[in-house]
């Protein structure tokens, strides 16, 4: 699963990364021909990024190419269960990638058609928190 290699603090803030409007980069199909648009901000994790794209290649058999376009660089933590209050915060349990809306999170391109694209995509959607649309890069054609 992803995860940074070494990262500058071990404990990142709650909020930090969840920021209101929508997002300003990241916003444009540049590698594929076609990709999932997010519509509302939330965190995806490693895991969910993972089953995601393992969905997308199956569908596909490798036929074309995918790119993810997020990485999960935010710690989540969390405390063991059954402690008490206090005692500081908790260790690094997994990894998230902070979206906003209109953030590319896949794009699918190399030789693959409209139809076997947007299948592929629509099962990856299944597997994310976040609401999600097929779209294509401007000036596409078949």
């Amino acid at each position: 699963m992803l995860q940074p290699k070494r990262t500058k603090h071990r404990k990142a803030q709650r909020k930090q990364g969840m920021k209101k409007g929508n997002a300003s980069r990241g916003t444009r199909v540049n590698f594929g021909d076609f990709g999932l648009k997010s519509l509302e901000k939330g965190q995806i994790t490693s895991r969910q990024i993972e089953s995601a794209r393992v969905a997308i290649n199956r569908y596909m058999k490798r036929a074309g190419k995918v790119w993810i376009r997020i990485f999960p660089d935010k710690p989540v933590t969390k405390k063991p269960a059954e402690t008490r209050m206090g005692k500081g915060k908790g260790a690094p349990e997994f990894y998230v990638a902070p979206v906003q809306p209109g953030h590319i999170l896949f794009e699918v391109g190399g030789g693959v058609t409209r139809e076997v694209a947007k299948e592929a995509l629509r099962l990856g959607r299944h597997k994310l928190p976040v609401k999600t649309k097929f779209v294509e890069r401007p000036g596409y054609h078949e």
